[in-house]
């Protein structure tokens, strides 16, 4: 079984920052793009940015400049540092990966976290 448990979301004023943790876990072979996601009420969910097993990046347009994502592969864990937050930015961010697991190293599922909540506001 493979999980991924985020952390590092709360309340925080217009201009904050927070960072978010994914910390991956189970039986995981390798672990190829991981990214975050956000959704705000009645809304789709969205890609906010991702990473490749390559450190490919890549960020939507809405927080280009703002936030970063890095991974530590040694500790299977995807973060998404985010500077200069504005009310807009509030949403659930999910993690996102997709990994090989032990049990089928030939074939990569996607797995998706619980979320944590986000809220920018003063």
């Amino acid at each position: 079984q493979v999980q991924l448990v985020e952390s590092g979301g709360g309340l925080v004023q217009p201009g904050g920052s927070l960072r978010l943790s994914c910390a991956a876990s189970g039986s995981i072979f390798r672990i190829n793009a991981m990214a975050w996601y956000r959704q705000a009420p009645g809304k789709q969910r969205d890609l906010v940015a991702y990473i490749t097993g390559g450190n490919t990046v890549h960020y939507a347009e809405s927080i280009k400049g703002r936030f970063t994502i890095s991974r530590d592969n040694a500790k299977n864990t995807v973060y998404l540092q985010m500077n200069s937050l504005k009310p807009e930015d509030t949403a659930v961010y999910y993690c996102n990966a997709d990994i090989n697991p032990d049990w089928n190293r030939h074939l990569a599922f996607n797995y998706w976290g619980q979320g944590t909540q986000v809220t920018v506001s003063s």
